[in-house]
């Protein structure tokens, strides 16, 4: 168990390093490397960190608590039952990474790589998603409420049951999503109905 404060790191080398169960409190690392690293059970709070690689990364268990990961890689990292709160991570890669079982609160996700991956039953209501590429994620009976969804790419996402009442969608390719069982509300319908063709009023 370790805890760093207040530190700055640039370009430092993580990866060879076991940060089990360690606790990051305010500090900024600048395109670190903790590529394949065991982060399992860490905490970050009000940490930054960008342009980091955390390809291959164990970070099972983690907590981050209004934290900053911007235009990091986490391809092929586990996040498995990792928790985010209210956490900014614009540009960020999670392309063939473990989501099972994550907590996402709130936070911006806004320009991430999410394709393919397992959100299905998630509480992900008010999560902004601006632009977010979700194209083939299973985002299947998700509370997607309130969410930011604006020009965010769905292509081929698995929908079914999921709850978007109240998120914003415009730009979103209506003709791309299959709809069966979800639950929108008249704005959004009005927006289906527009990429379809028909002209409302």
């Amino acid at each position: 168990m370790f805890q760093h404060n207040n530190q700055i790191y640039t370009e430092v080398n993580f990866s060879t390093q076991d940060l089990r169960y360690g606790e990051l409190i305010s500090c900024t690392f600048h395109r670190c490397s903790f590529s394949n690293g065991s982060l399992e059970e860490i905490t970050s709070s009000n940490c930054r960190f960008i342009e980091c690689d955390f390809r291959g990364a164990l970070l099972n268990g983690s907590i981050h608590k209004e934290s900053a990961f911007e235009n990091c890689n986490f391809n092929g990292a586990t996040l498995f039952v990792s928790k985010f709160e209210n956490c900014k991570m614009t540009g960020s890669d999670f392309s063939g990474s473990d989501m099972d079982g994550i907590t996402i609160i709130e936070g911006d996700w806004s320009y991430t790589n999410l394709r393919q991956t397992r959100l299905a039953k998630q509480g992900l209501r008010g999560v902004k998603f601006h632009e977010a590429d979700l194209s083939g994620a299973n985002l299947e009976k998700a509370d997607l409420r309130d969410c930011d969804l604006t020009m965010a790419v769905l292509s081929k996402a698995k929908m079914q049951g999921a709850d978007v009442r109240g998120a914003k969608m415009e730009g979103v390719d209506f003709k791309m999503i299959n709809i069966t069982g979800m639950r929108m509300d008249t704005d959004q319908a009005v927006l289906f109905s527009i990429s379809h063709g028909a002209k409302i009023g």
